[in-house]
């Protein structure tokens, strides 16, 4: 198949695939997306924002489609830039509303929550270091192994199991329960 770029010049091959890759991106988008949004919003705990997340993370890919499609796991490469997107985004969203409280003079505005049931738990889980919630939100939202989060956010096995074993403690001891429950 011979295509036009944004230049203007002719290319043989099909202008949504990486060379040495049988994946298109749209194949990845359709494969990732709702487990994307899903992290996304375990992260943000707002819904709309979850969406608009994954649609940047999945953008980024886009633009860098000739790179993440010659990586081992597109899909692992999208996840960390979505993780670390939904991060920034809640500490931005929690200054803004620690913001929007004080001029209201301590009137706090309400953010849209997860179920209930889990509300409490995502709290707790958003208010670790971001690599801490970035592992928990993985495992436990995706049911990764450690060396799917390892690849995920770049970092190693044991590094892993380090935040992840912190992260349980300091969520533990937030929701004020015994470490055997």
């Amino acid at each position: 198949m011979t295509w036009v770029d944004s230049g203007g010049a002719s290319v043989t091959g099909r202008p949504d695939t990486a060379e040495g890759t049988s994946e298109t991106f749209e194949e990845l988008y359709e494969r990732e997306f709702g487990s994307i949004v899903a992290l996304a919003y375990a992260l943000s705990g707002s819904r709309a924002a979850a969406e608009d997340l994954a649609q940047e993370a999945f953008l980024a890919a886009h633009r860098n489609w000739e790179k993440v499609a010659d990586l081992d796991a597109p899909g692992a490469w999208v996840r960390r830039v979505a993780a670390n997107m939904s991060v920034s985004a809640f500490r931005r969203g929690v200054a803004e509303t620690k913001a929007l409280a004080r001029m209201a003079f301590g009137h706090q505005q309400v953010v849209p929550e997860l179920s209930a049931d889990d509300a409490e738990f995502w709290r707790a889980v958003r208010s670790l270091p971001r690599r801490q919630a970035q592992v928990i939100a993985l495992r436990y939202l995706e049911d990764l192994t450690l060396a799917e989060i390892a690849q995920i956010l770049g970092t190693s096995d044991g590094t892993v199991k380090k935040q992840l074993h912190d992260g349980r403690r300091a969520v533990i001891r937030r929701l004020g329960l015994k470490e055997d429950e």
